[in-house]
């Protein structure tokens, strides 16, 4: 199903500011919250879809990625721009800004600005992982290497050299924005001194500059159950992008392909494998083995007179269920093959057997005089 434009679930222009943004959010997410649509079966959807367009379009960052690249920004092997999954952000996160616009300045915090952002919780990452059919089958345990940023060492993720504790910002008293005033107007901006944060860090850290965070690849061992398929998400728990300056790590998630197989075709749970038979099998009948997706051999009776097309089912042969409940089954497609390479003696008997076998083919019989007969309407 193709994304909608962000802008358009939120009902803003492309042009609109970061104000016009978080209004058409509170807006939405006050019409399509499900506890006040219980009775609109949409609404959860609606809710995710606004609240994924909000995660993105509030970050400035994010915003200009989207802008220049669209949906595509976010796609890929670790997904988008640094850190970014939109969509798999929780509520609260895309919450907070409206949030902190109501309630912030009865809090003691100041709003966004207080002391909340000098420990943001880190961003989720995604990764993309293939695994072949027969590893969906039984499962397994792969390890992983996730490039990410991981608490820095040295300062124990305070962005401090030795641990100190960060100052608050002597240029936006610790809001982390400015006001100017401009005319009749007041524009508010990002403070330039701690870029938001609110706090400064007067001697930071040599290893993180400042960060709390420093850029190393990751070894994760990962369970991969039984009868996972395209699509499937496996969540890790705290192993996504550490959080600046002491702030909680965000989750990995980790999105499951299954790669195509040369013998077998999945159809959810069940298989299919289609099976060459001989004219004089698919004729006279007999028995044939036939993979299984455990790596063992079953045999089908392939019965007198089959032709191609025809499917057979081995029950509880097919893919395990993810959740448990039993397995699938695996259906046999015949595919009666017409013999090449004919030496002089065999082309002489399928003449010889072509001559009796007027009354052996009803299905040709039928339909050459269903043929005639439509030749002879049109001449009528």
């Amino acid at each position: 199903m193709t994304k909608r434009d962000f802008y358009e679930v939120l009902g803003v222009s492309k042009g609109a500011s970061a104000d016009e943004i978080k209004k058409a959010y509170r807006k939405k997410a006050k019409e399509l919250h499900p506890d006040r649509n219980a009775d609109n079966p949409e609404a959860e959807g609606q809710f995710k879809e606004a609240n994924e367009a909000y995660e993105i379009l509030k970050d400035a960052e994010k915003k200009a990625a989207y802008d220049r690249f669209g949906h595509q920004a976010f796609e890929g092997g670790m997904g988008g721009p640094r850190g970014g999954h939109p969509g798999q952000g929780d509520f609260a996160s895309a919450f907070s800004d409206v949030f902190d616009d109501l309630f912030g300045d009865f809090m003691g915090g100041g709003g966004r600005g207080g002391g909340r952002q000098r420990a943001a919780r880190g961003a989720d990452l995604r990764y993309n992982l293939r695994v072949s059919l027969e590893d969906a089958f039984s499962g397994l345990q792969k390890t992983i290497n996730v490039p990410t940023s991981v608490q820095c060492d040295e300062c124990e993720g305070s962005g401090a050299e030795g641990g100190a504790e960060p100052t608050t910002c002597p240029t936006c008293s610790g809001m982390g924005k400015v006001r100017a005033q401009q005319g009749f107007f007041t524009v508010e901006r990002t403070c330039p001194t701690c870029s938001g944060l609110g706090q400064i860090i007067k001697n930071p850290c040599k290893g993180c500059g400042g960060q709390g965070r420093v850029e190393k690849d990751r070894a994760l061992s990962v369970n991969i159950p039984a009868g996972v398929e395209t699509g499937t998400r496996i969540r890790l728990s705290g192993e996504g992008e550490a959080g600046m300056r002491g702030g909680p790590s965000g989750d990995l998630y980790i999105f499951i392909e299954v790669a195509p197989h040369k013998l077998f075709e999945r159809e959810n749970s069940n298989l299919f494998c289609r099976v060459p038979v001989s004219m004089a099998t698919a004729a006279l009948g007999g028995d044939i083995e036939v993979p299984t997706i455990d790596g063992g051999r079953s045999r089908v009776k392939i019965p007198a007179g089959s032709q191609s097309g025809r499917q057979m089912r081995l029950r509880n042969k097919g893919m395990p269920a993810l959740r448990g409940g039993g397995a699938g089954d695996m259906f046999i497609e015949m595919a009666v093959e017409t013999p090449v390479n004919l030496t002089s003696r065999q082309k002489e008997l399928l003449r010889e057997f072509e001559d009796l076998s007027e009354e052996n083919n009803p299905e040709s019989s039928n339909f050459f005089k269903s043929v005639k007969n439509f030749w002879d309407s049109m001449k009528g």
